[in-house]
């Protein structure tokens, strides 16, 4: 799946490829690199760049170093850092499309703590009926707070092919339009919920379609900003720092897989206390960090 820059490339996107082009030039000139090797010094951070891609022109290095995530009812702040890498492929004049990182960790699994952990989502007394599979989810709810195993982890995971990401440089840079969009899915991590209990699916993802610029979201939500951050080119890197990708227009669907086997009991106590389906208007996410680029054929010479 390809995303378009539009209709227009602009004058910052045209200069960002003509630099990304030399620096691909002069690298094309250097001695090749062992099979082996990987990026050294600055370039260390593009060592999971797919290089070996032909036409890859290219890698990308991101990181989410705060900012948080709302889904429904419930807030989760970006505490561990969270990183995005890969490369960029132009397919046209106009168009790049995303390439997976080289080991496939396009977006490292990267615990979040939920405020509130179990508790905060299920209520032990909340599981209603005197069956079997009742009597024994409660039971084995309250041994999992008597335990003080309550903690919960959200962990977003990419929901589709990594070039189903889309990136455009030329809106980030711009400061409006779709900079960074994200098919994703929010595992919720904790022994009661099970391995596979999740927002959003492969099937239906949670489409989240980041900016630099100003949202216009359904009500209730309001406006926000982004920012496009401070620029910086140095040792063949371009470095955006202090940058802010913001959304608060996308939908939330209900969960699925929660409790396993318990699921048709524990899911709807969950999807409660979240407030999922969360329609567009009532979800937003603000991711601030750093982005690095560098042209491959550089990073390869620095091997």
């Amino acid at each position: 799946m390809r995303k378009r820059i539009g209709r227009r490339t602009t004058s910052r996107t045209k200069k960002l490829f003509v630099v990304t082009s030399l620096l691909a030039s002069f690298a094309a000139m250097a001695i090749a690199s062992p099979a082996m090797a990987t990026p050294k010094g600055a370039f260390a951070v593009f060592a999971d760049c797919p290089l070996k891609v032909t036409g890859l022109n290219a890698c990308i290095y991101a990181t989410t170093e705060s900012g948080s995530f709302t889904i429904g009812k419930k807030t989760v702040p970006i505490e561990k850092t969270q990183i995005l890498q890969g490369g960029l492929k132009e397919t046209s004049p106009t168009t790049l499309e995303f390439v997976a990182a080289a080991d496939g960790n396009t977006l490292p699994k990267t615990p979040q703590k939920v405020p509130g952990g179990l508790t905060g989502l299920v209520n032990c007394t909340e599981i209603k009926g005197s069956g079997l599979l009742e009597k024994a989810l409660r039971a084995s709810c309250e041994a999992i707070f008597e335990n003080g195993t309550t903690g919960v982890n959200a962990i977003v995971e990419l929901a589709a092919p990594a070039n189903h990401i889309g990136i455009d440089l030329g809106n980030l840079l711009a400061g409006s339009g779709t900079a960074l969009s994200l098919p994703v899915k929010v595992r919720l991590e904790n022994s009661l919920l099970g391995s596979s209990c999740y927002v959003g699916s492969n099937s239906a993802p949670i489409v989240i379609a980041l900016t630099t610029g100003t949202t216009s979201p359904p009500l209730p939500n309001k406006p926000i900003t982004g920012a496009v951050g401070e620029l910086e080119f140095s040792e063949g890197i371009l470095r955006v720092h202090k940058n802010s990708l913001v959304n608060n227009s996308f939908a939330a669907p209900a969960t699925n897989g929660c409790g396993g086997v318990f699921e048709f009991l524990l899911g709807p106590i969950v999807n409660g206390t979240l407030g999922v389906p969360s329609a567009a208007g009532h979800n937003t996410a603000i991711l601030n960090g750093t982005l690095q680029q560098a042209g491959a054929e550089t990073v390869k010479e620095h091997e």
